[in-house]
């Protein structure tokens, strides 16, 4: 008889979590994914009620900065969610067996969970010289990940490597770094982009398969709507310093220090769609323009390759006073040395006016003391 498996919430109260810290960590959860109430009822319900969701963890040519961004979550729950809680069959980094113990755990898990397992990702597939850049257990990383694909339910693409090749697939990309996508097909896939990636995304996108039993509302590079659907430069809390035109100029200047706009640093936030903004990151505390350094746009494609980090765009799509920021702020500059010159004679005219008024009643008044 085969044994019943332990929901996530019985699982997290065996571990010791509080009701009040799981409804907490579900209403966050429902914050992240925009959900309205009844969403978040929603997700109490599935973790009151759903067993562990089997997991495949995968790691390829990356630097397991996915891992470890995940796994120092500002919310305790959200590293337990998946390395505890949802059956992590099998992740080369993170599990205790190794050798022929660690293959038999992918495998077993491959088919006693055929077609229910989510395949998650981390790294790209080097696909030159037969893929040997990149082996585990005598198979390719290709290999590997073909293998492990075909029963999955979903596959998330953890991080820029998995997403998009990251600095592997570089120009002249030696290894022939191919990001998951372009070499799995007719399989639901979602790439959770960044370098890395925010680990209560991470968790928001596993909680929503989890929920809903469905991979969540994606944007045209396949990355939840929930979580990419709006630029860094919308929610940064410079954008006003752009639109006034004022902007750093060097990483030491005065501007610096009173937390001017870094687009003219090489800031790639208004080209860059995430949440860091929002979510941030260590507990919320802060993000990397937070921090004074420029967003180097690590959730887009090719961000590798796409400009020197620090020198910023001539231009960037966008309307009215974000056409170019070079133009907005000498536009600004000339406004405004014409509103002080316009402001200066009008001054001087009103002066001479009061002047010449005095002038004629001190006369006035002469005239009269000669009467």
């Amino acid at each position: 008889m085969t044994k019943k498996r332990p929901t996530v919430y019985e699982e997290l109260q065996e571990k010791g979590y509080s009701r009040r810290e799981f409804i907490t960590f579900c209403g966050l959860m429902g914050a992240w994914l925009g959900l309205e109430a009844s969403g978040v009822t929603q997700i109490v319900k599935a973790l009151e009620t759903k067993p562990r969701l089997p997991v495949i963890w995968l790691h390829l040519q990356e630097c397991t900065c996915c891992s470890e961004s995940f796994i120092r979550s500002s919310h305790p729950i959200v590293g337990d969610i998946v390395l505890d809680k949802i059956s992590l069959d099998y992740t080369e980094t993170l599990m205790a067996a190794a050798g022929h113990q660690a293959e038999k755990s992918l495998h077993d898990t491959m088919k006693n969970h055929k077609g229910e397992y989510i395949l998650m990702v981390e790294g790209s597939i080097p696909t030159k010289e037969d893929g040997i850049y990149c082996c585990i257990g005598g198979k390719s990383a290709y290999e590997v990940l073909k293998e492990a694909a075909t029963g999955a339910k979903a596959i998330v693409a953890w991080g820029n490597c998995a997403s998009s090749g990251c600095v592997q697939a570089a120009e002249p990309n030696p290894t022939g770094a191919t990001p998951i996508h372009k070499l799995v097909h007719g399989k639901p896939l979602i790439n959770v982009q960044g370098c890395p990636p925010i680990a209560e995304v991470m968790a928001g996108v596993v909680v929503h398969i989890l929920t809903f039993g469905r991979i969540p509302a994606l944007d045209s590079l396949n990355r939840p709507k929930a979580f990419y659907s709006r630029r860094v430069h919308d929610t940064c809390y410079r954008r006003p310093n752009y639109d006034a035109g004022l902007f750093v100029q060097t990483f030491d200047d005065e501007n610096a220090k009173r937390g001017y706009c870094l687009y003219k640093m090489g800031c790639k936030g208004p080209n860059t769609y995430n949440s860091c903004g929002v979510i941030r990151w260590n507990n919320g505390v802060s993000f990397p323009i937070q921090s004074g350094h420029p967003c180097i746009g690590c959730s887009e494609e090719n961000f590798w390759d796409n400009g020197p980090f620090y020198e910023h765009l001539k231009s960037f799509p966008g309307f009215g006073i974000e056409s170019t920021a070079d133009k907005v702020g000498l536009g600004l500059g000339v406004a405004t040395g014409a509103a002080i010159t316009a402001h200066a004679v009008a001054t001087n005219i009103r002066k001479r006016k009061l002047i010449n008024k005095g002038l004629k009643e001190i006369e006035k008044e002469k005239e009269n003391a000669k009467e």
